[in-house]
């Protein structure tokens, strides 16, 4: 999986990776390895939330993890594109997208909005950025009303941000498959 290098002369848009996959098919891990293999600080932007205790254990393993591999952690569950701008001259993982989108729809936000700050942030970005995303559209058709809308705006997100950042991949059983590989002129 480390066979992955961005180019540090990409930046906005063009130097943004979209990394998706199903649940523990590796996406992370290639995430992070792309910008491990960078040198200097890196800041791993966690939006997930512990709703339970089993989601708390899993938060404050992935946080001790990266501690010993020099990231430095933001736990930002609504305000991204903040904290992309903020952020702007270092690279950037953020992980991940779908938690992202399920804490704007629980929280009432107006998704699209944000979503159109996310592309905006992103455009503005001075060094390279990993987003990770779950392919949440492989299944079948959700029974709910909010697990279809939930489907559908990630969706919606992943193929904006697919039409516009520079690579994407899609990770199945470990294995990244390169779906995007925008080189500039």
């Amino acid at each position: 999986m480390s066979g992955v290098v961005l180019n540090l002369s990409d930046t906005g848009l063009a130097g943004t990776l979209l990394v998706l996959g199903g649940a523990r098919s590796g996406k992370s891990r290639l995430a992070e390895a792309c910008l491990t293999a960078l040198s200097g600080p890196r800041l791993y932007v966690a939006t997930g939330r512990a709703w339970d205790e089993e989601m708390g254990a899993r938060i404050a393993q992935h946080k001790s993890a990266r501690a010993h591999a020099g990231w430095q952690t933001v736990e930002e569950p609504l305000d991204v594109p903040d904290v992309l701008e903020q952020h702007a001259h270092m690279p950037v993982l953020l992980d991940c997208l779908t938690l992202w989108l399920t804490n704007l729809l629980l929280e009432e936000q107006d998704v699209e909005a944000y979503s159109a700050r996310l592309l905006q942030s992103l455009s503005t970005r001075l060094a390279p950025t990993v987003l990770v995303g779950n392919e949440v559209g492989l299944g079948i058709v959700p029974d709910n009303a909010l697990a279809r809308r939930f489907r559908d705006e990630a969706g919606t997100l992943h193929q904006k941000l697919a039409a516009q950042v520079g690579r994407v991949m899609f990770v199945a059983a470990g294995l990244p498959m390169v779906l995007k590989d925008h080189k500039p002129a």
